[in-house]
């Protein structure tokens, strides 16, 4: 196109266009180019305009908006002339345009639906200097490097860059092709003066020459780490070859293959297991060494490898050997270790081959106990006592505060750092299938929304179940059977009723004071001795000051206290050595400086003078001549005043009181009642903070009493109405609850009532009812061990408890008398005799 054809171009562009926003670039005069248009608006601008002139302006939007106004658009724009139309199916156009000049907006004549403007049309500022021509060739070779180097150029752009002879159009082509930003490319159509155009794109270009040069560096430095893996993988590959061909040690991932491939092979699995690790193993052949999956498979493999699959051999025990080691670890006792003793026996006899054919090819059922009883009272040890007298592996985990059960039953291996449950990490860790396996504080588990783990016990501790247990990590069925499990609790409130079904309960009752005695010179002294660095020769203690320690400092049903209290007195013993011995040696070094110093002298002193002992010497006499004798004085100048001090004992010793004996998940105790009557408006006051159940026991307590009152002792209804009775239990921080303190809370409403003090050394249980039955309690083991700590001489229990009194050691019940009652005017004629 010749330039006489190009300078009257504003004579036929009209000075009104219809305006098209753009959402995008702006776009350049001088360019064909398609536009692809969807706004419904703008669609009946370009019909409109096709019908007429087919000119339109192309504006960018300054600001993104659905229904743009005039006032949203930049003020410079492009006139374009429609070439082609196109309709698209989805109501939208694609047409065809020629770019023709800059106009800048000059007046609103509609400004939206559709947007329409009357224009100015720019001229360019033109520069035909030397300058000019020079910026031309820069951007057309700065443009050759960049099109050359990148393949998104075509070369029908090549082409077009070299036949543009315009400054101008060559600068506004360069920019529409380059990758910058579209306010950038707005700012330059904003420009009309050619030379300060031409020196702000060569700036746009330098910047993407930088971007290019960064962009290869990338490149290259990406392709070198491919190559060198390439050249690293085939060289491995060739490595393995010629190892392979020498006989030698292949790669780790090999030798890995190989391990599991034996220890598999000499499982000799069938079915599922066998189908699903042969599954794995080939799995883990496959793999790439460096993916994230290859250590998830080789460890599900390791633990399946280090699992105890084969059957055990048959249990071979003696029991006189596992009755002598209970002995042995254990003072007491006897009813736990005879039915322990009777337990293993069962077993022994159902591990018979003659019982295998009859009794279910070898079944274990029954393999569960549970060992109940206070804190301290040896639990734990015997359980460990058991292991040992099978000869088998033992393994001890606690569940109490558990509250997800995956810690039972594993994770699954959805995700990374998944892990078995605490079944299979025990197996795996005692490489045995028949160890024993302690669950402690199983009383103390608790639930939340990640799952129960009472209830994935029951699975675990189901002899019909477990024989196939599957744990979320495994996913494989295995047989846990012939585990021995111990299962340990304070309480068996606590434990739901399913799971208690499922084993056999051992209650193991607190210690008396002088089983405590025998205790501690059998085992505690010893191990206390050890641990503090003493000889038994150097400490010795009589029988009153083991009492001492048993009724002053550690009265509870463990002897977990009286263990500590015996270990700061032998802390404090041994700082006493320790102490004594530094004396000893700075003398022993003093008396040896001047014969060691004083020459032809000093020789003749020491020749004259008795031999000088050296510092070992010296701490050896003075080791051997530091003996103590542990007396109560002793005890109290160690460990301060006693806890309990004798005058401590729970006595009802004025009217309104009574000693009742409660349970707890801490063992037995005794609990004094204590009822006052004040001058005012009937009533009752409880307090001590009892639950609801001891409340209502209070209640009926009174009821009886007042009845027993008037129609027994001749009491005057007004002493009742005029009177105001209140109902303590002292220790006040600590909960009570249970209806076995009733025939207490009565006998304490009727000493007041009578003003007299009940049989000296009494204490009672036993839930009343409203007619005046006794009816029978619980935990009379527990209840009779704190009795005789109390020295309670009398205890009135209900009749039919008698036939727990056969459970009790004929130990714990020397020196009580039982009075077994069936109503409550029985327990009064002991207490309150007339």
């Amino acid at each position: 196109m010749s330039e006489q054809s190009v300078i009257p171009i504003d004579q036929i562009l009209p000075n009104k266009l219809p305006l098209v926003a753009l959402m995008g670039r702006p776009i350049f005069p001088g360019i064909f180019t398609p536009i692809m248009i969807g706004n419904p608006v703008d669609v009946k601008v370009v019909d409109d305009a096709v019908a007429g002139d087919g000119l339109i302006g192309l504006v960018m939007l300054q600001n993104e908006a659905e229904s743009p106004a005039i006032t949203d658009l930049h003020k410079v724009g492009t006139a374009a002339k429609i070439i082609k139309k196109i309709n698209l199916p989805d109501g939208g156009v694609n047409i065809f345009i020629s770019t023709l000049k800059r106009f800048r907006i000059r007046k609103t004549l509609n400004p939206a639906n559709p947007i329409v403007a009357a224009v100015t049309y720019l001229e360019e500022e033109e520069d035909n200097t030397s300058e000019v021509k020079a910026l031309t060739r820069a951007l057309i070779s700065e443009m050759k490097q960049i099109s050359e180097n990148n393949p998104l150029f075509s070369e029908e752009m090549r082409l077009n860059m070299i036949n543009i002879d315009h400054p101008g159009k060559i600068a506004d082509f360069i920019t529409s092709i380059l990758n910058i930003d579209k306010l950038e490319q707005q700012k330059i159509l904003e420009i009309l003066n050619v030379r300060k155009r031409m020196e702000q794109v060569l700036v746009f270009i330098k910047k993407e020459q930088e971007l290019l040069r960064i962009q290869k560096k990338i490149q290259k430095e990406i392709n070198e780490k491919i190559e060198k893996s390439q050249r690293d993988y085939f060289l491995k590959e060739e490595l393995k070859a010629i190892k392979t061909e020498l006989g030698m040690t292949a790669d780790a991932k090999s030798s890995e293959y190989q391990r599991f491939k034996e220890k598999f092979d000499a499982f000799k699995f069938d079915g599922e297991i066998k189908e699903t690790v042969d599954q794995e193993l080939e799995k883990f052949n496959l793999m790439d060494p460096n993916s994230a999956e290859f250590t998830v498979t080789r460890n599900y493999l390791d633990m399946i490898a280090s699992l105890p699959w084969n059957d055990p051999d048959s249990e071979n025990f003696d029991l006189k050997r596992a009755h002598s080691i209970l002995e042995g670890d254990h003072y007491g006792l006897k009813d736990v270790k005879s039915r322990i003793v009777e337990y293993l026996a069962v077993r022994k006899l159902r591990g018979l081959p003659s019982s295998r054919d009859t009794a279910g090819a070898g079944t274990h059922e029954g393999s569960i106990i549970c060992l109940v009883g206070p804190p301290g009272v040896g639990k734990t040890s015997v359980g460990k006592s058991i292991a040992r007298a099978l000869g088998k592996q033992f393994f001890r985990f606690s569940v109490g505060g558990m509250r997800d059960e995956a810690e039972i039953k594993g994770h699954r291996r959805t995700y990374i750092g998944a892990m078995p449950g605490k079944i299979i990490q025990g197996l795996k860790i005692v490489k045995t299938k028949a160890p024993v396996f302690m669950i402690d504080e199983i009383d103390k588990m608790g639930a939340s929304f990640q799952g129960d783990p009472a209830s994935a016990l029951l699975e675990v501790l189901d002899p019909e179940q477990n024989v196939s247990f599957r744990d979320h990590y495994l996913d494989l069925p295995f047989d846990i059977s012939h585990i021995f499990f111990i299962v340990t609790a304070n309480t068996l409130d606590t434990i739901p009723v399913p799971l208690l079904d499922r084993m056999e309960i051992i209650q193991l009752p607190g210690y008396i004071d002088t089983e405590k005695l025998e205790i501690a010179q059998r085992y505690l002294i010893p191990k206390s001795l050890e641990k503090n660095g003493l000889r038994k020769s150097q400490v010795r203690y009589s029988r009153d000051s083991l009492l001492h320690i048993a009724n002053g400092y550690a009265r509870e049903a463990g002897v977990r206290n009286f263990e500590k209290n015996l270990d700061k007195i032998h802390r404090k013993l041994a700082k006493q050595i320790v102490e004594q011995n530094e004396e000893q040696e700075t003398k022993a070094a003093q008396t040896n400086r001047p014969a060691q110093s004083g020459g032809a002298a000093g020789e003749s002193l020491a020749s004259a003078s008795p031999a000088v002992k050296t510092p070992e010497e010296a701490k050896a006499t003075a080791q051997a001549l530091q003996k103590f004798t542990i007396d109560a004085k002793t005890i109290e100048k160690h460990l301060g005043k006693p806890l309990f001090p004798a005058d401590m004992l729970k006595r009802a010793d004025r009217p309104g009181m009574s000693v009742g004996l409660a349970w707890t998940s801490m063992g037995g105790d005794t609990l004094v009642i204590e009822a006052i009557s004040v001058p005012g408006k009937e009533g009752l006051t409880l307090t001590g903070k009892m639950g609801d159940i001891m409340k209502e026991s209070a209640t009926i307590a009174m009821t009886y009493a007042r009845k027993l009152g008037a129609e027994r002792y001749g009491m005057d209804a007004a002493w009742f109405e005029k009177n105001h009775i209140h109902l303590h239990i002292p220790e006040g921080a600590t909960p009570k609850d249970g209806p076995s303190a009733g025939i207490t809370m009565a006998t304490a409403l009727l000493s007041l009532m009578r003003n007299k003090i009940i049989t000296d050394r009494m204490v009672m249980t036993g839930e009343l009812s409203l007619t005046g039955q006794v009816l029978p309690i619980g935990g009379l083991k527990e209840k009779t061990v704190a009795a005789q700590r109390n020295k309670a001489r009398h205890i009135i229990i209900p009749r039919q408890n008698l036939r727990d009194l056969d459970e009790i050691p004929d130990h714990v019940k020397r020196g009580i008398e039982f009075h077994l009652v069936d109503r409550f005017e029985e327990v009064l004629k002991l207490a309150l005799p007339d």
